[in-house]
C-alpha cells in the first residue's frame, strides 16, 4: 500500500488515534483514574492554554525554549507578540489553580489530573509535540507521608496495568546540593554539573568526567565526584561523603523516611535510594523520584517535592509534592496495546426488506438496552449472506435476523456468529434473551471473539 500523501498527515509530533487504540487508551486511562481516586485523590481540569506569564520561568532554560507560544490576536496581530502559550505540563496550572482558589480547597489538597500537554520539541521516535500526561499531587502537606502516598499510588496503578520489570529510584535535591557544596563546586556551575550527572546511565565515567571538567570544575574533583556517585556502593559512600553537610545529611535523612514507609508496602527491591538521579525540572526543592524498566528508555514516571512554586505564582507558601506518569511510553509496554482487531458491535441487524426496517430499527433499540452495541446494516444489498457477512466483519456476535417468516410468526432469529447455531426467540424476549446470553460468557470472549465468514446456513436464506 502506497504511504498516505502528505497533506493528509497529522501535523508533525502528533497522531491520530483510530478506534481500537483510542479504546486500548482509554481503558488505561480508567484504570488510572480508579487507583488514583482509591488513595483519595480527586479531578482537576484546567485550560489546554494559559498566560504566557504564568508558564516562563518555571521550567528552566531549556524548558522555556519548548513552550508552544500562541501570538497576540486582534488589533495586536502585527506586533508578533505571544501573550498565551500551550500548557507544558500539568503542574503549574495546578500551581495556580492553589493560587486563585485556596480557600476553597481541601487540606492537604490531593489532586489528579490527566490531559494532553504540548512541548516546541523535535519529533523523533516514541518524542511527541502533543501527548498525555497523567498527573497527581499532593498540596499542603509536609509530611514524608505525603511523598510515600504518592511513590505507592504510582506503583499500584503500573502493577494494576500490567508493567512488569520496573524500579524507582529516590533522591533529594538536598542530597546533590549537600554534594556540589562537598566537593566544591561553585554555585554558578551547580545547575550544569548536575544535568551532566544525570547522564551517569547513558555515557561512560570518563565521558561524564571529560564534560565535567569542559563546564569548568577541576578535573581531579570531576574525577572524585564522578567515582563517589557511580561507586557499586554509592549509597554508603555518598552517606560517608556528606557527613560534613548539614544539607546533604537533611536530604539523606528525607529520602530514608519515605523508604522506611513506602518500601515495606512494595515487592522486595522494588525502591532504592540512588544518589546520581537529578530530575531536571528548576521547581524541585526535595525529595525526588523515577521509574524505570529495562524494557523501555528513559523514565515511565517521575516526581518530587517542589514546597515553594505556588508562592512563586503569587499564592501562599504552600508545601507540595507530586508526580507523573510517562503514559505514551507506558502503554507501549502493554499487552494488546490497540493493534489488534476489535469487535465493532455486539448485535447486527440485518434489513432483509424496507417494510421490515421499522423491525430490525427497533431489534437494535431493544439491544441497546441491555446494553450491548448493537447496529442495523445500512449498505444496499437485499441479500442476508451479504449481511451476514457485514456481521462479521463488525466482529458481532449475534445477528437478530426478521425477516417475512419471522414477521409472520412474531419471533426474531438470533444467529451467534460463533457457533453458527440459531434460536427463534420472540420478538418481546429478546432483550432477557440477550442479556442471559452475554451473561454466559466469560468476561475474555464478550464481543471479542473471533466470527465466521456469515456464510447463511438457514433453509431458504440465500
Amino acid at each position: 500500500m502506497d504511504p498516505m500523501p502528505t497533506q493528509f498527515d497529522p501535523p508533525s509530533g502528533t497522531r491520530d488515534f483510530l478506534a481500537a487504540e483510542f479504546e486500548a487508551r482509554e481503558r488505561a486511562f480508567a484504570t488510572i483514574r480508579s487507583v488514583f481516586s482509591l488513595y483519595g485523590f480527586e479531578p482537576l481540569q484546567t485550560p489546554a492554554f494559559e498566560r504566557l506569564d504564568v508558564l516562563l520561568g518555571k521550567y528552566g532554560d531549556d524548558g522555556d525554549k519548548l513552550i508552544f507560544k500562541i501570538l497576540r490576536r486582534g488589533e495586536h496581530e502585527a506586533s508578533g507578540e505571544a501573550d498565551l502559550a500551550l500548557r507544558y505540563d500539568m503542574t503549574v496550572p495546578l500551581a495556580r489553580v492553589a493560587a486563585a482558589y485556596g480557600s476553597q480547597l481541601p487540606v492537604p489538597y490531593k489532586r489528579f489530573a490527566i490531559g494532553p500537554v504540548w512541548r516546541a520539541d523535535r519529533p523523533g521516535k516514541g518524542r511527541y509535540r502533543e501527548f498525555t500526561q497523567c498527573d497527581l499531587d499532593i498540596l499542603g502537606s509536609a509530611s514524608p507521608l505525603a511523598d510515600a502516598e504518592i511513590i505507592c499510588a504510582v506503583h499500584d496503578v503500573l502493577s494494576e496495568l500490567g508493567v512488569g520489570g520496573f524500579s524507582i529510584q529516590l533522591n533529594s535535591r538536598q542530597v546533590l546540593t549537600g554534594l556540589l557544596s562537598v566537593f566544591g563546586v561553585p554555585a554558578e556551575l551547580g545547575a550544569g554539573v548536575l544535568i551532566t550527572l544525570d547522564k551517569l546511565d547513558k555515557l561512560p565515567a570518563d565521558e561524564v568526567i571529560a564534560e565535567l571538567a569542559a563546564r569548568g570544575l577541576a578535573p581531579g574533583a570531576a574525577a572524585e565526584l564522578v567515582a563517589v556517585v557511580a561507586a557499586p556502593d554509592a549509597g554508603s559512600q555518598v552517606a560517608s561523603a556528606l557527613k560534613g553537610s548539614d544539607q546533604g545529611t537533611a536530604g539523606l535523612d528525607e529520602v530514608r523516611r519515605i523508604l522506611d514507609l513506602a518500601a515495606p508496602l512494595l515487592p522486595p527491591e522494588r525502591v532504592g535510594f540512588s544518589p546520581r538521579l537529578v530530575r531536571g525540572l528548576s521547581y524541585y526543592t526535595g525529595p525526588i523520584w523515577e521509574v524505570t524498566a529495562a524494557a523501555v528508555p528513559g523514565s515511565l514516571a517521575g516526581g518530587g517535592r517542589y514546597d515553594h512554586l505556588i508562592e512563586q505564582l503569587g499564592g501562599p507558601d504552600v508545601p507540595a509534592a507530586g508526580g507523573s506518569l510517562g503514559i505514551e511510553r507506558i502503554l507501549l509496554m502493554l499487552p494488546g496495546s490497540g493493534t489488534e482487531r476489535r469487535a465493532r458491535l455486539d448485535v447486527a441487524v440485518p434489513v432483509l426488506s424496507e417494510d421490515l426496517a421499522a423491525r430490525s430499527f427497533a431489534l437494535a433499540a431493544a439491544a441497546r438496552a441491555v446494553p450491548l452495541r448493537a447496529g442495523v446494516y445500512l449498505g444496499s444489498s437485499g441479500k442476508l449472506g451479504r449481511q451476514l457477512k457485514w456481521a462479521g466483519d463488525q466482529r458481532a456476535r449475534w445477528a437478530l435476523i426478521c425477516g417475512p417468516a419471522e414477521a409472520r410468526a412474531g419471533t426474531v432469529t438470533v444467529r451467534d456468529m460463533v457457533s453458527g447455531e440459531q434460536t427463534a426467540v420472540p420478538a418481546g424476549d429478546i432483550g432477557r434473551h440477550l442479556a442471559q446470553a452475554a451473561a454466559s460468557l466469560a468476561p475474555a470472549d464478550a464481543g471479542e471473539a473471533a466470527v465466521r465468514d456469515g456464510t447463511d446456513t438457514a433453509a431458504g436464506r440465500a
